[in-house]
């Protein structure tokens, strides 16, 4: 089954600890490495850019979002985008493995942050004229200590990486405060039912299902979804299985048929039912928009 191609850090210039850090001015990156870049991929490390100028669009799992000055994207590993510029686009972009940021802080996670804690949260903030320059000084100091060969410049690009990590998160946060998985009581427990989710959502579709694996009571699932995002636990599974169905589909490799089996739907109607239900246009619709 062909998907799309899945990035390494290591086909790109990185360097540090096993080749586990990448930092560049976006234009160069965009010109370097347009190849690979110019079609919808997924990457296996986090990244992050923010935008300085020029406009545009970024795809991220078949979200799109506006591309201007003071646009800050992250990514995680697995997650399917694509972009499209200006040719006047500038900014600072960097990627990492875990790997990188776990020698870096052995005591922290990355999911400490909103933006890596889950897929539901925004990949995205727009900064506004008066913080964009005060955050652009801060990548720019990442990739200026990436280019120097200076002694420790990875120790003091993990720190300088760290602080702007937690300023871009206390940004972050007063963003839409009611809208972020973070800070809710119940936001771990859902953090379970999502990395559940996301293993067994081609086999498994009831509530009941995950309730079991969280060995608590679907009454209880439903009571943390809602908390945590105002869905119920039976809607976000399908929303997740719809997501990959959409990446299926974008791909081209399988045929209508093929994907709703292999999403575990025997029925091609009633799987092409319930995808317009949630998406709000036929699986062939959103075929025609990649092809």
């Amino acid at each position: 089954m062909a998907d799309f191609p899945v990035l390494s850090i290591h086909q790109f210039d990185a360097t540090g600890i096993e080749q586990e850090l990448y930092v560049n001015r976006f234009s160069d990156h965009l010109q370097k490495h347009h190849v690979r870049i110019a079609h919808p991929h997924k990457h296996d490390f986090y990244l992050t850019v923010l935008i300085t100028q020029g406009t545009g669009f970024h795809e991220i799992d078949f979200e799109r979002y506006e591309v201007q000055a003071g646009a800050v994207f992250f990514m995680q590993p697995g997650q399917t985008h694509y972009w499209e510029f200006s040719p006047n686009v500038e900014g600072v972009i960097f990627f990492h493995s875990m790997a990188y940021y776990q020698w870096q802080f052995p005591n922290s996670q990355l999911s400490d942050f909103p933006f890596y804690f889950s897929r539901r949260n925004k990949p995205f903030l727009q900064l506004t004229d008066s913080e964009t320059p005060k955050i652009a000084d801060q990548f720019n100091r990442i990739l200026q200590e990436f280019c120097a060969d200076l002694p420790y410049r990875y120790s003091k690009i993990g720190s300088l990486l760290h602080c702007l990590y937690i300023d871009l998160s206390r940004r972050y946060a007063v963003e839409e405060p009611q809208n972020v998985i973070h800070i809710q009581p119940y936001a771990q427990r859902f953090k379970t039912f999502e990395e559940t989710l996301n293993r067994d959502y081609k086999a498994e579709k009831s509530a009941s299902y995950y309730a079991a694996q969280l060995h608590i009571t679907i009454k209880h699932l439903n009571r943390i979804c809602k908390e945590v995002t105002g869905k119920t636990s039976t809607e976000i599974i399908t929303e997740r299985v719809l997501l990959e169905a959409k990446r299926l589909l974008s791909t081209g490799s399988m045929n209508l048929n093929e994907i709703a089996r292999e999403l575990g739907y025997e029925e091609y109607a009633y799987f092409s039912r319930l995808f317009k239900q949630y998406c709000g246009e036929s699986p062939r619709d959103f075929l025609k928009r990649y092809y």
